[in-house]
């Protein structure tokens, strides 16, 4: 590998770390927003979302995309799929958070590579390689574990794993139609009617607290929007630079950090019965990361043997 390239990758190794760090400390930026609502921060969130994409894309004169997406019907239902699917993982999420089961949330995020997976199988009729199968079983094991266990079906997890499968499959489906930034736009855009219509019911039962519980509670709830469209583009640089293998890896530093967060900073409490799901889950996901590098080891070998047969001819 050549020097720049070289840097090229350690710079978006760096990126991809950043972002799942910022994602990975999410609960402790929506504990702080207490006594918001989970609906109110949506609607918050969504809005000055929508105002930081629209601030980005105005000041890089990348607009005219708007016109073509208009356009085609076909590709204005995925986005309004893929926006209510990831309003719905926020509004989990969010609520998760603010009822002190942050560690469900976290729980959910290390489900969701399994889960993506068997999405790949029902629905994109992928083939899986065994260990997939072995991973995909394990997982199916850890969700009758924790439901068995815990009496109830788990579901914070089991929501948050589907709604962010289901999320990145509609984006697969839509292929590489918009740039990460233009695709959030579009999706919040999409649901800034609901988030209108929220805030003004909230508003109407004095539910509120934009303007009623400081200045402080106030930028925080402004901040959403940086602090949603920040780790998106984070990650957008990391992807265009690092192997998807490696992306893969660094995933699983954002569950990490919100079961540490929530069992160490929050104060929640994990019983035995749950730590042996995680436990489960965990098995699943070494099953799955070994079959990825694995894999990935096997393509390069091939790759460096295929141009070692066939070398390319002299200029």
């Amino acid at each position: 590998m050549n020097p720049g390239a070289d840097d090229d990758v350690r710079r978006g190794t760096g990126y991809g770390f950043l972002a799942y760090g910022i994602w990975g400390l999410f609960p402790l930026y929506f504990a702080s927003l207490e006594p918001s609502g989970p609906f109110e921060i949506l609607a918050h969130r969504i809005l000055w979302t929508l105002a930081v994409c629209a601030l980005i894309l105005l000041v890089r004169r990348d607009l005219g995309w708007i016109r073509g997406v208009l356009g085609r019907p076909r590709l204005l239902a995925g986005i309004t799929v893929a926006g209510l699917l990831i309003a719905a993982n926020w509004t989990i999420y969010v609520l998760a958070v603010l009822t002190g089961r942050t560690y469900e949330a976290a729980l959910g995020y290390f489900l969701n590579p399994i889960v993506t997976v068997a999405l790949g199988v029902l629905v994109l009729r992928e083939r899986l390689r065994p260990l997939q199968w072995v991973a995909v079983g394990i997982g199916a094991v850890a969700s009758v574990w924790l439901a068995v266990a815990g009496g109830v079906i788990p579901w914070i997890p089991l929501t948050l794993a589907f709604s962010f499968g289901l999320y990145g499959l509609t984006k697969k489906k839509l292929g590489a139609s918009l740039t990460a930034m233009r695709s959030l736009a579009a999706e919040t855009t999409v649901l800034s009617p609901v988030a209108l219509v929220v805030l003004l019911v909230l508003s109407a039962q004095g539910a509120t607290t934009f303007t009623t519980d400081g200045p402080g509670h106030t930028a925080l709830l402004v901040l959403a929007g940086v602090v949603t469209a920040g780790p998106l583009l984070l990650f957008a640089a990391a992807a265009r630079r690092i192997p998807l293998v490696t992306v893969g890896l660094i995933q699983f530093i954002t569950p990490v950090l919100q079961l540490l967060v929530g069992v160490t900073l929050l104060g929640e409490h994990v019983s035995g019965r749950l730590w042996i799901g995680f436990g489960i889950v965990w098995v699943a996901l070494v099953v799955l990361t070994y079959d990825s590098l694995a894999t990935a080891h096997a393509s390069r070998r091939a790759l460096r043997a295929s141009r070692v047969e066939c070398p390319e001819p002299p200029v």
